[in-house]
């Protein structure tokens, strides 16, 4: 339990100082001076007195209850300082830095305060972080100025600047945090922990991070998607760019995943992704003001029609939708709205609109089962500004629907956002950001009432040992790689079908061939890209011609088995494989295979484990669901058999943690009722 560490009785600040320019300095200040209620006290050799207090030796010499110790000494002296009074306080924040972000020495130093955590079952905030505030609590235990408004928002920060950015700017926003958390290093307490514990503060309504890494991939997914049922979870991920990346680990030693990696697993997790710092904030906002859309429907009511056909272009995409008035409310709208007004939707109330017009639309659109309603305005000549504010702040608080407004302008319209806000009414300066940010929340309010079942691991013992038993037989033979004869056995014990063999083993006769044309190539570790090293020829017809290939192949690779195949009727070629990523593990990668793979890079993610008809949704959304909808008046192929092998090949990435990598390129699938099968396919070990 973190309770005691956020909200905390007594508090000791290891590194008090009373000299400028301290840490220690700031953080005596923000703790006793901004309104704290609980016991403090100071830890320094150096002083007998600071403040006019006692200021004790160390922490072991405070003889009452400390329910959190913040460090903030030199790095060396870290580790000491926690190993002396882990028996009295369990709850550490770490300012210091020095520790994993600066190479082999820190990383060291963060190792041994990471035992001790473990070894005591303390709970460590960082190192190398800016500390906490709790608003409510009145409580800054951190080294940025000031006390930010308490709200609904839990932001937790990888950086600590941004952290103090992010409360510049919510002050003058009118936006209030439950809680502020920078976690520095991640050492022990991450995003992970962080979401478990947010998910059951009372206050907090939205949980936003800023993330430079992942610290456990499996572990973040799990967690996310339960807290997601919850609340919703709002990240903005760094590390886009290989640049990006690279900055990253310098900055907090962690390790940034591919990006598209990320994306794929934060849908999967029901994490709400803002592309930057701008959205970041909207959606926040957003959230922290505004109950998500109980439907799709969207109503807009604007005063400048230009305005109106922007916003009329941001829904293009989207989930949400301008919906359809009734020919009944089009006549209602009509009877209070001049004949050049338009009833559609955007309804355009006219350059010249004041806030009779504007609650007149109100008082129709309330008694319609809308799921946002969104009033646009431009400052024109004639327009007031603050009474139409006033009138939709009066509408926001007598009804349910939600609210957001797109006032466009300077300083003609400064003070009315100002009051939206104040009144819980976000306002957005430009129409994509409005929709694209209540379009996501909406996503995330139908990810929320999904009822879908929990994939579980769908492990079989037995098989998982057969398949071991071949991998440890290559490995004891010093072969990185199964043979095609090893590889065939293991597909057919994960339900995908691979393309029939005749093996020829070096110097030995060519088994009798039924049927042509044939595929002959070369099976060995060594020889993986057959085609770039002339090991397959193509096409062959009949036994002669099979004969002087297999003598070609011999003479160039005269030790190596070689594989003999029906050659295939090619419709659509797949590519299959797994992806080891650094942060999540076995990842399935499916797309077009064959020339297309380069080409055109239809390539699509899939983290395991997933259930059988999120599998299916997940191909029906994907870069290739044109080939499983029929396109162009084709057939459409097969899609529950494809969701079946790409199930299949998760619960051998599951089952089979020793596999480097693998791929099936081709898988050749048909539509006219022919099976799919697996052409080629290489299993690195």
């Amino acid at each position: 339990m973190l309770n005691n560490l956020f909200a905390p009785k007594s508090i000791a600040i290891v590194g008090a100082s009373n000299k400028k320019g301290k840490i220690g300095t700031v953080l005596v200040d923000n703790i006793t001076k901004l309104g704290y209620k609980g016991e403090v006290f100071f830890v320094n050799p150096s002083y007998k007195l600071l403040k006019l207090k006692r200021c004790y030796k160390d922490l072991s010499s405070i003889n009452k209850n400390v329910d959190v110790a913040i460090v903030a000494v030199p790095a060396k002296f870290v580790v000491d300082v926690v190993a002396q009074s882990c028996g009295k306080v369990k709850n550490f924040v770490v300012i210091s830095a020095g520790f994993s972000e600066t190479g082999e020495e820190g990383i060291d130093r963060e190792k041994e305060l990471s035992k001790l955590a473990k070894q005591h079952n303390l709970n460590i905030l960082g190192p190398n972080c800016l500390g906490f505030i709790s608003p409510k609590l009145k409580l800054n235990a951190s080294f940025a100025g000031g006390m930010p408004m308490a709200g609904n928002i839990a932001f937790v920060s990888q950086s600590g600047a941004l952290a103090v950015a992010l409360m510049d700017r919510a002050a003058q926003e009118h936006i209030g945090f439950s809680q502020i958390v920078s976690v520095g290093n991640k050492m022990q307490l991450d995003e992970s922990e962080m979401l478990e514990y947010l998910a059951k503060d009372k206050e907090t309504k939205v949980i936003g991070m800023y993330l430079e890494g992942i610290k456990d991939g499996q572990k973040f997914i799990q967690v996310a998607k339960k807290v997601s049922k919850i609340k919703p979870i709002v990240i903005l991920k760094a590390g886009k760019t290989e640049k990006a990346q690279k900055a990253i680990s310098s900055h907090t030693g962690a390790l940034a995943g591919s990006d598209e990696i990320i994306d794929v697993a934060f849908e999967k997790a029901g994490v709400i992704r803002a592309n930057d710092l701008e959205e970041f904030f909207d959606l926040l906002t957003l959230i922290s003001f505004v109950d998500a859309p109980k439907n799709e429907k969207v109503a807009v009511l604007t005063n400048a029609g230009g305005a109106g056909v922007l916003v009329t272009d941001a829904f293009k995409g989207k989930d949400i939708v301008l919906t359809d008035f009734s020919k009944k409310i089009k006549d209602q709208m009509q009877s209070f709205l001049p004949e050049e007004a338009s009833v559609e939707n955007p309804v355009d109330l006219l350059g010249d609109a004041g806030e009779d017009r504007y609650q007149s639309i109100f008082d129709i659109l309330n008694k319609q089962k809308l799921g946002a309603i969104i009033p646009v305005l431009t400052p024109q000549q004639q327009t007031p500004v603050e009474k139409i504010a006033n009138s939709i702040i009066k509408n926001r608080k007598e009804n349910q629907v939600a609210m957001l407004t797109v006032f466009i302008g300077g300083g003609r319209i400064k003070k009315s956002v100002d009051e939206l806000k104040k009144n819980y009414i976000p306002n957005f300066s430009n129409p994509d950001g409005a929709i694209s940010a209540l379009n996501k929340y909406y996503k995330w309010s139908l990810f929320k009432k999904n009822k879908e079942t929990i994939a579980k691991e769908n492990i079989i013992a037995s098989r998982k040992k057969q398949v071991g038993e071949i991998i440890a037989g290559a490995k004891k033979e010093n072969r990185n790689a199964l043979f095609f004869s090893e590889a065939f056995e293991v597909m057919k014990k994960y339900a995908i079908n691979p393309v029939s063999y005749v093996e020829i083993l070096p110097e030995s006769e060519i088994s009798p061939i039924m049927q042509y044309p044939v595929v002959i190539k070369v099976d060995s570790d060594k020889v993986l890209h057959k085609s770039d090293k002339q090991a397959l020829i193509l096409n062959i017809k009949d036994p002669s011609a099979l004969e002087e290939a297999t003598k070609k192949l011999r003479a160039n690779f005269p030790t190596e088995r070689l594989v003999v195949q029906p050659m295939q009727d090619k419709q659509i070629e797949i590519i299959l494989g797994i992806k080891k990523d650094s942060i999540f593990g076995p990842v399935i990668v499916y797309g077009l295979g064959g020339i297309y793979t380069e080409v055109f890079k239809m390539v699509n993610f899939l983290i395991p484990p997933m259930s059988a008809q999120s599998i299916k949704e997940q191909i029906l959304k994907s870069k290739i669901s044109f080939l499983f909808s029929g396109a162009r008046g084709q057939q459409a192929y097969d899609v529950e058999e494809f969701a079946s092998i790409i199930s299949g090949l998760m619960n051998f990435a599951i089952e089979n943690d020793d596999v480097s990598e693998f791929d099936i390129n081709p898988l050749f699938i048909y539509n006219d009722g022919r099976a799919a099968s697996a052409v080629d396919i290489k299993i690195i070990i």
